[in-house]
């Protein structure tokens, strides 16, 4: 905005102003520019988006050549090329959706063409989050897949029609949001990736123990057991995990993808046959060393129950490396969980209250060595 600033003289006795009889014989004093730059946060947010495959369109009632170079400084545009309101009303819808991929500034804009370019946007197969305030703005807010109200600005009638309210009416925090509900998504399939194997190891001891007429190298109430602890420790601990480093680098994810990809459940099989495999091999072992079968079925259990631990490590990123410092020692809450079951699993082995309940018996030395050697094993072939 530009303000012109002049002065004129006038008697000392007059106390009334008459625009009419006032205008003219002014002395310019000088011209001030009034700039309303973009917040600092807002410039590196839009750079964020970018990286994180998500397209950022500015659309405002300002000039056009206001908004090229408001654009510009925020990363949006190229500074030159914007497409108008009027020019909005007079493309037929096939022309706007072409144009809506095309441009990414739009200017002398009103809410209704706010509507247009969301319904352009879908129609090209995109998920769009569209921004208002006013109540003119609530439709589009309404049509678009995520509807952003402002907290501070917006009108009430915005913030129903929408289904996100941003309190500071900041744009920066729209990215977080995509951060945080990224890495919660993640969170969610680690879960998945680590709870699976989990019960599959479980079901293949038994399994193959039934088809080859064998002694059930776990008991029904030890399986319970299993499942009681690891879920109520282990896997709860990967629901504090952090994101993931370069979270918002990874191109957004198909809306109509399973949640289980193929990478998954090559993963999930993988684990659950070494997990059948590692527990039925050290239950096997207890026999041939002439072990009760309390004690085979309390090294059984344990050996579940480590290679469970040594697997939550390997869940704990998707695609980061898992050997790291941060890959062992980044989330206090998967030590603490460990922790906590290594207590319990002691007094599952060597409580006589525990023995008596769950059917087990004191093991020795060498099979605590097996025991772990098997769940550093599992580990390293992940």
């Amino acid at each position: 905005r530009v303000l012109a600033i002049a002065v004129k003289k006038t008697n000392a006795q007059q106390t009334t102003l008459e625009a009419e009889a006032e205008l003219g014989d002014f002395t310019i004093l000088g011209l001030v520019g009034i700039s309303d730059p973009p917040r600092e946060e807002a410039i590196k947010a839009v750079s964020l988006c970018r990286s994180a495959g998500i397209q950022v369109k500015m659309i405002t009632g300002d000039h056009a050549a206001t908004a090229q170079a408001i654009g510009l400084q925020l990363g949006i545009g190229d500074g030159r090329s914007s497409l108008s309101g009027h020019d909005i009303e007079q493309m037929d819808a096939q022309a706007l959706q072409v144009a809506v991929m095309e441009k990414d500034i739009f200017a002398r804009a009103s809410p209704e063409h706010k509507l247009l370019l969301v319904e352009a946007l879908q129609a090209k197969g995109e998920i769009v989050a569209m921004t208002g305030e006013g109540v003119n703005d609530a439709p589009a807010l309404k049509r678009a897949d995520i509807g952003v109200a402002m907290g501070k600005k917006g009108t009430e009638v915005a913030k129903e029609a929408a289904e996100m309210v941003i309190t500071d009416d900041n744009f920066a925090s729209i990215t977080r949001a995509i951060e945080e509900g990224r890495t919660v998504y993640d969170n969610i399939r680690k879960a998945i990736m680590y709870i699976m194997p989990t019960s599959g190891g479980e079901a293949g001891m038994l399994v193959i123990a039934i088809l080859l007429g064998m002694t059930l190298p776990i008991s029904p109430v030890q399986i319970l057991w299993i499942n009681m602890v690891t879920a109520v420790t282990l896997s709860l601990s990967l629901a504090f995990e952090k994101a993931e480093p370069g979270i918002m680098q990874h191109p957004p994810r198909n809306p109509s993808e399973p949640i289980l990809s193929r990478f998954m459940i090559w993963r999930i099989i993988l684990v659950s046959v070494l997990l059948t495999i590692g527990g039925l091999a050290l239950f096997l072992w207890g026999k041939a060393q002439g072990m009760s079968l309390e004690s085979c079925r309390t090294i059984a259990v344990n050996a579940l129950v480590m290679g469970e631990m040594g697997y939550l490590f390997n869940c704990r990123y998707l695609l980061a490396p898992t050997l790291s410092c941060q890959g062992f020692f980044g989330n206090r809450y998967v030590l603490f969980a460990i922790g906590i079951l290594v207590i319990l699993q002691l007094l599952f082995t060597y409580h006589p209250w525990m023995q008596q309940w769950f059917g087990t018996a004191d093991i020795d030395l060498m099979a605590w060595v097996k025991i772990i050697a098997m769940g550093i094993v599992l580990f390293f072939i992940i």
